[in-house]
C-alpha cells in the first residue's frame, strides 16, 4: 500500500501509542528514545524498506538493524503493525516467556535481523550485512538506526571507516539526534559535536534533517539510496519523548515507563492524532 504523508504521520502516532501501552503494561522499558524514532520507523516500514511480513527471510529483502537495541518497543510496534506477528503480543513485552524481551533477539521475533543491545555494535553488524550483499551481487539495502549517545563508543568509528573503505553505498545509517541519554545531555556526558563533520571525515555522505518531518525523512532516504560510491548517514534532529508533552526532552523517561495516570494522559494526547 502506498501510504500518503498524512497516513504515515498517523502510523507514527499509532506506533507511539503501542510503545506507551506496552511499556506501561510491562512497567519497564525505554519509551523516550522509542518515541523519538517513531516517525522514522513509520516511514521505513510502511514506505521505504523492501520487506515481506509473510516471508521474513525473503532473500532479497532490505535489512534493518536497530543498533540502539533498548528502543526495542518501537521496533516491535513497527513489526506488529506491519503484520509480522499479532498486535496483541505487544502487551507481553518484557514478560517471562515472551519473545518480546527488553532487547531484540534474532530467531525469537520474526523480522528481527540481529540481536542488539550492547551499544556501539550495530553499525559493525550492518557493515557485514551490506558487504555480504555486495559480494553476493544483491541489490538490497541495509539500514541501521543508532542512538546519538552510543556514538560515544569507539567501535562505531571503526565501522564507519570500514564502510567507506569498501564503498558500501548500499548502507544507510540513521542517528537519532535527540541529545539526551540516560545520564542527561549527550554534550555534558561526552560531546559529539561537530557530528556532521566527523562523519564527513570518515568519507560518508551526510544528510541532516528534521527527524519528525515525514517529507524530509522520505526525501533523505530516496537521496541516500541513489549514492553511487559512499555510505550515507542521515542525522535526524529529534525530540526525546516526542508526541507526549510531559515526556518531551525529559531524560527521566529514557528507561522508565509511565505510571497509570501518566499512561492515560499520554494515551489521550496520542489517540486524537491517529
Amino acid at each position: 500500500m502506498d501510504y500518503t504523508i498524512e497516513e504515515l504521520e498517523k502510523k507514527a502516532n499509532l506506533l507511539r501509542l503501542d510503545v506507551i501501552e506496552a511499556t506501561s503494561e510491562a512497567r519497564s522499558g525505554h519509551p523516550g528514545g522509542s518515541l523519538s524514532s517513531a516517525d522514522l520507523m513509520a516511514a521505513l516500514y510502511f514506505r521505504v524498506i523492501r520487506h515481506d511480513p509473510a516471508n521474513p527471510q525473503w532473500e532479497d529483502r532490505d535489512r534493518f538493524i536497530l543498533s540502539k537495541g533498548h528502543a526495542a518497543p518501537i521496533l516491535y510496534s513497527a513489526l506488529a503493525e506491519s503484520g509480522y506477528f499479532p498486535r496483541e503480543d505487544l502487551m507481553t513485552l518484557r514478560k517471562i516467556g515472551s519473545n518480546l524481551q527488553g532487547h531484540p533477539v534474532r530467531g525469537k521475533v520474526p523480522g528481527v535481523e540481529m540481536s542488539t543491545g550492547s551499544l556501539g555494535q550495530g553499525l559493525s553488524m550492518a557493515c557485514g550485512i551490506a558487504l555480504a550483499g555486495k559480494l553476493d551481487s544483491k541489490d538490497y539495502k541495509t539500514f541501521c538506526l543508532l542512538g546519538d549517545g552510543e556514538l560515544q563508543s569507539g567501535q562505531n568509528w571503526e565501522a564507519a571507516m570500514l564502510a567507506h573503505h569498501y564503498h558500501l553505498n548500499n548502507l544507510i545509517a540513521f542517528v537519532d539526534r535527540n541529545r539526551l541519554q540516560i545520564t542527561g545531555s549527550t554534550e555534558c556526558t561526552m560531546s559529539l559535536d561537530p557530528l556532521p563533520d566527523k562523519w564527513k571525515a570518515f568519507g560518508w555522505n551526510v544528510i541532516i534533517i528534521n527527524g519528525h518531518s515525514m517529507i524530509q525523512i522520505l526525501e533523505a532516504c530516496s537521496k541516500a539510496k541513489q549514492s553511487e560510491t559512499n555510505p550515507t548517514v542521515i542525522i535526524l534532529d529529534t525530540v526525546k519523548g516526542k508526541g507526549v508533552s510531559f515526556m518531551e526532552n525529559n531524560c527521566e523517561f529514557h528507561g522508565k515507563a509511565c505510571k497509570i495516570e501518566e499512561r492515560d494522559r499520554a494515551t489521550e494526547e496520542l489517540v486524537c492524532r491517529i
